[in-house]
């Protein structure tokens, strides 16, 4: 990234934040990361794209942080990208490539962090809103939640690193029909073909009110509850197992055996394998400190 790109994602990060486009909240070592534009279903600007590598280097640098959950305000996930935006900032091939590089730098700080994520769905989650689901670890939806890709509508080719990470959930058939014809599909078939890790039901009780078009689906309950449970974990073993997987799933030689040494060696001198080692001999619940 050169220096002009990198003043521009410098910028985006004071810009949406000071905005209020993405939150960021911290509660028992979890950080809540929502998108906030949300009489837009959460549209993603470029700022918000160039925004998110800024971040989440933060979170990572922070102690205190130990999951991240990405989520939307209000209703819904997020649309993807801000369409209303793309005759100001995707008007010809060269602004095109450069949205690709923000939106590619975005995805690739959340699948790239060291700490476990979880994309808490709700709503609609289309087009780069589901690169965004699956750079995270894990995806929680609800059952009344909406999924698909309209680039054949949009004459649009989705990235190879999108495709590679949809490829590796889904498989090459269920990705070609994604693709081929951009229709919308249901959270119940998300969670059949392997994009969905887990569907969140819906409370009866809930039904019963006059808003019952905007039950409680549990989802950021689920997603939280399974985030204090990883932050629990030793977080060398997170950032090993994160890079081993990440890299043997790329299929384009992201992992060597020298990569994974490096990663298998620092826990193995760490702090924390010392404590983990002696908690299950006195049969208690290890502290860990990423050290």
């Amino acid at each position: 990234m050169d220096q002009r790109q990198l003043k521009l994602y410098e910028m985006a990060v004071k810009q949406v934040l000071e905005d209020r486009h993405i939150e960021v909240q911290i509660t028992e070592q979890v950080a809540i990361v929502t998108f906030n534009r949300p009489k837009v279903r959460n549209a993603m600007t470029l700022n918000m794209w160039r925004a998110i590598p800024g971040i989440f280097k933060g979170l990572e640098s922070d102690p205190q942080v130990r999951a991240i959950i990405l989520c939307g305000a209000d209703r819904d996930f997020c649309v993807g990208a801000d369409i209303a935006e793309f005759s100001q900032v995707r008007k010809d091939i060269a602004q095109a490539k450069e949205y690709e590089v923000a939106v590619d730098a975005c995805c690739d700080a959340i699948f790239e962090i060291n700490k476990p994520t979880l994309a808490a769905i709700k709503g609609y989650c289309l087009g780069g809103a589901v690169h965004l689901a699956i750079s995270c670890d894990f995806r929680f939806a609800s059952q009344k939640s909406t999924f698909g890709i309209p680039a054949a509508k949009l004459s649009i080719v989705y990235g190879v690193k999108g495709t590679r990470k949809l490829n590796s959930l889904v498989g090459i058939t269920q990705a070609k029909k994604i693709f081929y014809a951009g229709e919308q599909f249901t959270a119940q078939t998300a969670h059949d073909i392997g994009l969905v890790d887990q569907l969140c039901g819906v409370d009866s009780s809930d039904m019963s009110r006059k808003d019952s078009t905007q039950p409680n689906d549990h989802v950021m309950e689920a997603a939280f509850e399974y985030a204090k449970k990883l932050s629990k974990s030793a977080p060398f073993t997170i950032i090993g197992a994160k890079k081993i997987l990440n890299g043997l799933n790329s299929g384009l030689g992201d992992i060597t055996f020298d990569m994974a040494d490096e990663v298998i060696d620092q826990a193995a001198a760490s702090q924390d394998y010392l404590e983990g080692r002696n908690a299950f001999l006195e049969k208690r619940q290890p502290q860990f400190k990423g050290k």
